[in-house]
């Protein structure tokens, strides 16, 4: 049975979820969410996702949200994506979780900031601010990866498909991939790997369709 994953392009927290399921060879589907039009404030949707957010991934009668659950449960499936021991697993869940908080958590409101809200509703205090501690996370980053090529043993694994999820994006939102050339070679590192697609390849809805 075809995996579903409810999503649109322009989520970086979606391409998470929807990059590990095509990494690790699952067979699954996009199911378009119109989020600029409201779909995830609808009463259906509402129903699957109370939190009205995407991801939500249904396998069968399985319904799970929040792509660090999807992407737990993409490593269950398949054994793949989730480090060589259990140590390497709780240490892919430390940059999650760092992920999380400090990269996507960042860079997500802010890319919303300054490219999807209204230009009279943007806030450049706040952009400021967000900019600052996305730069701090990014460095961290940047430092770790100057002495190995992926963030947890020697293959990839759903630490960086966290870390990664909104640094393909190519709207201004305060990341400048030459400011940081170990994460810029990360990506690329990222991107050869067979199967890869950029979210706006991976997933339906893009900018220009709005445009």
């Amino acid at each position: 049975m075809t995996i579903k994953l409810h999503c649109f392009g322009e989520s970086g927290n979606a391409y998470k979820a929807a990059l590990a399921l095509e990494l690790a060879g699952l067979d699954w589907g996009p199911v378009f969410v119109d989020f600029f039009n409201g779909a995830t404030r609808t009463a259906a949707f509402r129903a699957l996702n109370a939190m009205g957010e995407v991801p939500v991934m249904e396998d069968g009668d399985l319904v799970l949200t929040q792509s660090g659950v999807i992407q737990d449960y993409v490593i269950e499936k398949t054994g793949k994506l989730g480090g060589a021991s259990p140590e390497a697993r709780r240490e892919v869940w430390r940059w999650v979780l760092y992920d999380n908080q400090k990269v996507s958590g960042i860079a997500g409101p802010l890319r919303f900031q300054m490219n999807f809200l209204a230009k009279d509703k943007r806030d450049e205090a706040v952009i400021g601010f967000l900019k600052g501690r996305l730069a701090s996370a990014l460095g961290v980053l940047d430092t770790v990866l100057a002495d190995r090529d992926w963030l947890v043993g020697r293959d990839v694994t759903c630490a960086d498909l966290s870390c990664c999820g909104y640094l393909y994006y190519t709207e201004p939102f305060g990341f400048d991939r030459n400011e940081y050339p170990n994460v810029d070679a990360w990506l690329d590192r990222i991107a050869a790997l067979p199967g890869w697609k950029h979210p706006y390849d991976l997933m339906p809805g893009r900018p220009s369709d709005r445009a």
